[in-house]
């Protein structure tokens, strides 16, 4: 196994600040909390995404099919 050098450092800054690890328990550790993580990541229920509608209401006086006619209403100065 190669590991890369980013990797390397931070594995040897963890075995200096977790009380002198040695560097296979540091790699273990790693590997086995990143396991550990994935394993919790698919077991946890997703709740599906959900777009909620509410009406906005309509005004009579307006075609809804036309868009083109709706944005240049919209382009007007005049419009608020």
């Amino acid at each position: 196994m190669t590991i890369d050098e980013d990797v390397a450092v931070k594995i040897k800054i963890k075995m200096r600040t977790d009380g002198g690890k040695t560097f296979k328990e540091v790699v273990n550790e790693t590997l086995r909390n990143g396991l550990i993580f994935e394993e919790q990541l698919e077991q946890k229920p997703r709740k599906p995404f959900e777009i909620r509608s509410r009406p906005m209401g309509t005004y009579p006086h307006l075609n809804y099919d036309k868009t083109s006619e709706l944005l240049e209403l919209l382009d007007e100065e005049d419009y608020k």
